[in-house]
């Protein structure tokens, strides 16, 4: 082996380079440059060697001839152009910290090749990223060489798309000028500068409304970065570049920058989009094309009616669910990675079709009426591919909005099954959206609320409500509510004894109100049906009105105020649980409180609990008159018919006419 090595060279190159031998350096470094090139079994080699070590020290060194300092990166670079392992070995050696120094350089070439070498480190999986950030001059520094060269332009935003991944790195990137500094960029002549900038621009702005806003309103040459962005949208561009500002556009809008009427949006950036869609278009621009849509529009009726019209969009959604082999223009030939295209196609056909039917049930019907959707949409919750997963229950629960599709569509397709397994032994990332579609699967008019609850919903959905994410425990609480809608009685005291009671209260504090407002929910829906109010409120009737006392005393907005309330009227309903009311004189005066109160859905619900307790068909009547009579509640009524509000006027009429 020795001898071997001898003869081909390797090893008198290696030993020349590692020698105190200056005058044989610079020669064996070009020897090992060209030997290493496009060869990834000659980079493990030379890299099991050691050399790397003596290659950063010469780098590093500046008193070593700047020629021999630019090889060395030159290799690091070819080097790092190898495998993962190769790039690890690199970054474990130090290498990034000490190219980052060599940026200080005053020769252009060696600062070239110190760059090529982050860009292809940087452009890894396992980039260590964090480096940037660390030394607060890298930045700054990056951004002052950033328009020496062709070179430093193209490799510096390469870094800086890749590097740009939490919102507090594009807020670094834009408080060191980063959007002033890229914007020339966006006007080069040279198609390698334009399209990373691109990338850095919508990576920069990305659900940032701050530095959406900052890159909409800079302006280069007197033109706004959107209108340089819309240039871009021209279709003498190439593809991939048209797809690359329709995409920073639509970062711009979600960020706030670009009102979604604009026609920058709404003619330019929404049609380049629909058309990047087509069979015409690469598979890459296929699946980036509907993901950005889906993106676009998932959050604005108007832009989900316009596209659902453009272009036979749903037609060609359809066809990425069909997508089997290569159909259409391939891939690029620059992706190492191997695909699964089908899969690709699905999720990104789905996450479109949930922002489209977000809001309008015709769209929703045109949708439903795609050949085999739902089982396509059942196959994609059963897949292994986690965004399948996701697109397909994303596209779930955008049609279980639809009361229609529940009650049809819904109810002969066994979609609570796949569903129900993914609440059970699915990824974490899918809890959030799935929950909120087993929401809507147990409203009442819901086909598969029974077999939901037969498969377990009351317990899933009870410990989603101790869970510490806000988005969980509202979508717990808020199934639950659902669930004990119109229910029989042994379904909620299953509720109540599965939840617990402590558990239950607890989440009257809970921090977020819109969980607060659904606990209340479900109280309400418990406490429904004259014999069920009895009959809980003789189990949990002290609990509940302390609860109401509690939430009536604490600073709540309106909305909370009266949805407790309405608990109270509920209670009221009653035939044994209003004495729960009657024999409570703080409750008493707190509906009093309501009824003079200066917000009349709070005097509105007051009044309706008052009619409740006093209505003269029921057993007890006369004296919860008289009480209430020597209360001043009736007097207060009689005040109360001057209100203007005819609501509350009709229930203070209702209301006196039941005292006899």
């Amino acid at each position: 082996m020795l001898q071997t090595m001898d003869v081909d060279g390797r090893m008198g190159m290696v030993d020349s380079i590692l020698s105190e031998n200056k005058d044989k350096w610079l020669e064996s470094m070009i020897q090992v440059k060209n030997r290493v090139i496009g060869n990834n079994k000659q980079k493990d080699e030379i890299i099991h060697q050691g050399v790397i070590p003596r290659l950063l020290q010469w780098i590093i060194d500046e008193d070593i001839p700047v020629e021999l300092r630019t090889e060395s990166a030159i290799v690091l670079g070819s080097l790092a152009k190898g495998t993962t392992e190769n790039i690890n070995c690199l970054v474990d050696s130090g290498c990034v910290a000490v190219l980052l120094k060599g940026l200080s350089s005053n020769n252009i070439k060696f600062i070239e090749a110190c760059l090529r070498c982050l860009r292809t480190i940087f452009l890894s999986e396992n980039s260590p990223l964090e480096q940037i950030y660390q030394d607060h001059t890298v930045i700054p520094h990056l951004i002052n060489i950033l328009s020496k060269s062709f070179c430093t332009q193209e490799c510096i935003t390469t870094i800086f798309s890749n590097c740009c991944k939490t919102a507090d790195h594009q807020n670094a990137l834009s408080r060191n000028g980063a959007i002033a500094a890229l914007a020339p960029l966006l006007c080069s002549s040279s198609y390698k500068v334009q399209m990373p900038t691109l990338k850095c621009f919508a990576v920069l702005c990305y659900e940032n409304e701050t530095v959406s806003k900052a890159a909409a309103t800079a302006t280069y040459n007197g033109e706004s970065i959107p209108n340089l962005l819309l240039r871009l949208l021209s279709r003498d561009k190439p593809s991939e570049m048209q797809m690359a500002a329709a995409k920073c556009l639509t970062y711009l809008c979600r960020g706030g920058a670009i009102p979604t009427h604009c026609p920058t949006i709404q003619n330019k950036t929404l049609s380049t989009l629909i058309r990047m869609c087509k069979k015409d278009r690469t598979l890459e621009e296929n699946v980036e094309g509907a993901e950005t849509l889906a993106y676009l529009i998932e959050e604005d009726a108007n832009l989900q009616t316009l596209a659902s019209i453009s272009d036979h969009i749903i037609k060609t959604l359809a066809d990425y669910l069909r997508y089997t082999s290569v159909q259409q223009i391939n891939t690029r030939s620059t992706n190492r990675k191997v695909v699964n295209w089908s899969n690709e196609l699905k999720q990104a056909a789905f996450r479109a079709f949930a922002s489209l039917g977000a809001n309008d049930e015709e769209i929703r019907k045109k949708i439903i009426e795609t050949e085999n959707l739902m089982e396509h949409i059942v196959n994609g919750m059963n897949c292994s591919d986690l965004k399948v997963q996701m697109g397909a229950v994303r596209c779930l629960h955008s049609l279980s909005r639809s009361v229609q599709q529940l009650r049809t569509t819904f109810q002969d397709h066994t979609v609570w099954k796949p569903l129900m397994n993914l609440m059970n032994n699915g990824s974490k990332e899918l809890l959030p959206v799935a929950s909120s579609t087993l929401c809507n699967l147990l409203l009442e008019f819901s086909p598969g609320r029974e077999a939901c609850l037969e498969a377990g919903a009351i317990n899933i959905l009870a410990k989603l409500t101790s869970r510490s994410e806000g988005d969980l425990r509202l979508n717990g609480i808020w199934g639950l509510m659902n669930m004990a809608f119109q229910a029989d009685l042994s379904v909620k005291i299953q509720i109540v004894d599965v939840i617990g009671t402590e558990q239950l209260f607890r989440l009257l504090s809970d921090p977020d109100p819109a969980v607060l407002i659904k606990t209340l929910g479900l109280i309400r829906n418990l406490l429904a049906g004259r014999t069920d109010i009895d009959h809980l409120m003789k189990i949990y009737g002290s609990q509940i009105m302390q609860a109401v006392v509690f939430i009536l005393e604490g600073d709540h907005v309106v909305e909370i105020k009266e949805q407790t309330l309405c608990i109270l009227t509920n209670v009221a309903d009653g035939d044994e649980a209003k004495e729960f009311i009657m024999g409570n004189e703080d409750v008493l005066k707190k509906l009093m409180t309501y009824m003079l109160h200066t917000n009349v859905k709070l005097q509105i619900a007051a009044t309706s609990c008052i009619s409740n307790l006093v209505w003269n068909e029921q057993e007890g009547a006369y004296n919860r008159q008289a009480k209430l009579r020597d209360l001043g509640i009736q007097k207060l009524l009689q005040q109360l018919l001057s209100a203007n509000d005819a609501v509350l006027f009709d229930k203070v009429k209702t209301a006196l006419q039941q005292f006899t």
